[in-house]
């Protein structure tokens, strides 16, 4: 699925994409992605994602990998960042330890 955002916004939608997947997207993880991208950012996207399904996220995630052209090293830093973001509230549950694997699967292809 093709979109016009800019680095920004797709990282912002990542990041808030991956701190809704246990249902709640608690402040320690909304500061986390504040910390990481603009508040315009995040806002720009934040209401596009509510109306997305998970296929339709997972697409426009693929998408925005290949349209960015990211390295190894920016790749490696997303998933580092994805990673610290399931931590930022103290807990890293199924749902979270589950979509972690399926993305290292699917921004690395």
């Amino acid at each position: 699925m093709e979109t016009n955002w800019t680095k920004a916004e797709f990282k912002a939608y990542l990041l808030a994409y991956c701190a809704q997947t246990d249902y709640i997207e608690t402040e320690e993880e909304k500061d986390f992605i504040l910390d990481l991208v603009s508040s315009d950012a995040y806002k720009s996207v934040k209401h596009e994602l509510k109306s997305d399904n998970d296929y339709q996220s997972i697409q426009k995630i693929q998408y925005n990998i290949e349209k960015f052209n990211y390295s190894d090293n920016e790749i490696e830093t997303l998933l580092s960042d994805i990673k610290n973001l399931f931590i930022a509230d103290g807990e890293v549950d199924i749902l979270e330890t589950n979509l972690f694997r399926a993305l290292q699967k699917i921004i690395k292809n």
